[in-house]
Order: C-alpha cells, then sequence, then structure tokens
C-alpha cells in the first residue's frame, strides 16, 4: 500500500515499526514497558502434544494468569510438553465465560499478563474468548496471537475441496427446523463450507445437508485429525449420510463443496456453472445442448436419492430444481426419463 493510501485509509507512517493513528482508531499498547498486560491466545495441538510450538511451552511456564476452558487438560498438556504452570491458572469456560472474563480484565488493567488457550485448537474459535479479546480490544489492551494447530484450516486442506474462498460455520443448530432454515440459507453460497459436529448428531446433520444442498454435493468428514484413529471419509453429502449412521465416534469436522456459481444472461435466463451442463431449449429431455443429458441424468439421481431417504418425490423435485436452478417441470420429465425410483 503506498503512503497516499494509507494516508485515505486514516493511518500514516511513523518512525521504524510505528504509526500514527487516525480519527476514531485506537492504538493498543504494543511495548513492552507500556502500562497494562497482554492478552496472548495461544493455540494448542488438537490431537498429538508433540504439535506443540516452543513458544506455547515457554508461555505455559511464564504467564502470571492462564486462562484455561478445561484445567485439568491443560495441565496434562503442559507436563506432556516439560513444563510446570507458574503463574494462577483459571477455568474459562462457556458456562463461566461471561462471569469470568470483567476479573481477566482487571488483570490485564493491573498489568498482568494473560494467556487463554482452550482444549484444542485456537480460542475465539467455537470456544471461549470473543468476549475477554473483544472487552480488552474496548479498553485498549495489548491483544497478540501464538498460531498453531486449527482443525478448521487442517480439514479444508486434507479435504481437496476449492479453498481460496471458505467459511467457517461453527456448530448447526441442534434443533431440526433451526437446522433446516440455516443449511437452506447456505443452499446458494458459493463458497467452501465448513462445520463442526457431535458425533452423535453426525447423520441427522448430513441428511440435513443432503436435503437442503443437494444429496451430490461433494464433502468430506474429518475425524480425529492429527490423532491415531485419524479418518478422512470422502463422498456425496448422501453417500456420507448413510455412513454416518454407523455411529462414528471422536471430534468430527465437515466440509462441503460451495454451490456452482452460475452466469446470468442478458433478459434474467442463467447459464448453468462449470461442469453443470445447460438446459438446452427443449428442457431437460429435450438435451438439444451439450451437457443437458448429463444434468438431467444428475437430477434425476439426486431425486432418487432424496426418495430414498425418505422425502416425498415432489419435495424432493422442488429441492433439486431448487439446487440445480432449474424448473421443476423439466426436472420432473427428468425422473420419468430416467426411471427415478417410484416414492
Amino acid at each position: 500500500m503506498d503512503g497516499s493510501r494509507k494516508r485515505r485509509a486514516g493511518l500514516a507512517v511513523g518512525g521504524a515499526g510505528q504509526a500514527r493513528t487516525g480519527p476514531g482508531v485506537r492504538a493498543e499498547a504494543s511495548a513492552a514497558g507500556d502500562a497494562g498486560g497482554t492478552l496472548t491466545l495461544a493455540a494448542v495441538p488438537i490431537g498429538r502434544p508433540q504439535d506443540a510450538s516452543p513458544r506455547l511451552a515457554a508461555a505455559l511456564g511464564e504467564s502470571p494468569v492462564v486462562a484455561a476452558e478445561d484445567t485439568r487438560r491443560l495441565r496434562r498438556l503442559a507436563a506432556a510438553l516439560g513444563v510446570r504452570p507458574a503463574g494462577r491458572v483459571v477455568s474459562y469456560y462457556d458456562e463461566v465465560e461471561a462471569a469470568r472474563a470483567p476479573g481477566l480484565l482487571a488483570e490485564l488493567e493491573a498489568g498482568h499478563d494473560v494467556l487463554l488457550v482452550t482444549d484444542a485448537g485456537m480460542p475465539g474459535i467455537s470456544d471461549p474468548g470473543y468476549r475477554l479479546v473483544a472487552a480488552a480490544a474496548q479498553a485498549g489492551i495489548r491483544v497478540t496471537v501464538l498460531p498453531g494447530p486449527s482443525a478448521v484450516t487442517a480439514a479444508l486442506a486434507v479435504s481437496g475441496l476449492p479453498s481460496d474462498r471458505f467459511c467457517f460455520e461453527g456448530f448447526p443448530p441442534r434443533r431440526a427446523g433451526e437446522r433446516a432454515r440455516r443449511f437452506a440459507e447456505l443452499a446458494a453460497e458459493p463458497r467452501t463450507l465448513i462445520f463442526f459436529e457431535s458425533p452423535r448428531r453426525l447423520a441427522a446433520t448430513l441428511a440435513a445437508l443432503a436435503e437442503a444442498l443437494g444429496a451430490g454435493r461433494p464433502a468430506v468428514v474429518c475425524r480425529e485429525l492429527t490423532k491415531t484413529h485419524e479418518e478422512v471419509r470422502r463422498g456425496t453429502l448422501a453417500e456420507l449420510a448413510v455412513w454416518a449412521e454407523g455411529g462414528p465416534l471422536g471430534e468430527i469436522t465437515v466440509v462441503v463443496a460451495g454451490a456452482r456459481a452460475r452466469r446470468r444472461r442478458a433478459g434474467g435466463r442463467q447459464d448453468a456453472g462449470p461442469g453443470e451442463g445447460g438446459l438446452g431449449e427443449g428442457g431437460l429431455g429435450g438435451a438439444k445442448q451439450p451437457g443437458a443429458a448429463g444434468t438431467a441424468a444428475r437430477a434425476a439421481a439426486e431425486v432418487a436419492a432424496r426418495e430414498r431417504a425418505g422425502t416425498p418425490r415432489k419435495a424432493a423435485i422442488a429441492a433439486v430444481a431448487r439446487e440445480l436452478g432449474l424448473r421443476k417441470r423439466d426436472v420432473y420429465d427428468s425422473v420419468v426419463l430416467h426411471g427415478a425410483a417410484s416414492p
């Protein structure tokens, strides 16, 4: 960014490593001698203690205050790393996060450094931490990060799905109705989707994703990443939903391909995105354009998969039409043409 653009952004270059704040911009303390402590968010291993960095081991042995999601797991990790927490260790889990944040903020304002860790991965990413970071930032306390393992990026990397654009959705709603509404909102999302999920709800979640996003949508389930029983299962949402009925155990991360983009023509008509084929002037059944026959077969297959999962044919046709950007009549014709299973 050149100097003129920096000034327009409200920042001007100062001395070495310094910047002057513009209107409405607060600077956090950064020098070691500045008043106030430092809040450090530290990523911890998601499976193997050997994945911890030397910086994490040093921080555990030096921090005056360590806020941990599970103090027992923290002490086991510290023992595995050969260190002993020198400071005070306090619990900081979901149920006490709001109540404990003011006390930790007071420690920071008194000049004491605070190290924040969770059971696995990075604090604040579907784990406690957001409230404390927001309060510290509002108070002008320095907040820094000690990077490390993350189930989100690890699962994305091994999924083989597009990683240039993605969004993390955390844990889906537990109630079926809320979950269905959330997934319906994501049906047209073009970015790769990443979810955490409990193994007890995995089969229901994958079935709901298949219903909302399409039974044939590619997806990957990552189980126990970096651990002894690590498993990466690939398939369509419908296939993975059937597999999950077997009751997999462990920590689960689900990665789902985004919706295929469609190019809008002048006059409001849509072309199918890459690999989806076209409708043709005569609809799916007519197959007057290259790729139309393949799209018809895909539509029929997805309707059949939904019917096997218990969805009525009319609802399955409507969902597939919405997913593929087709007319319901065209999808119905493809079901008749390709002999989808009867309801």
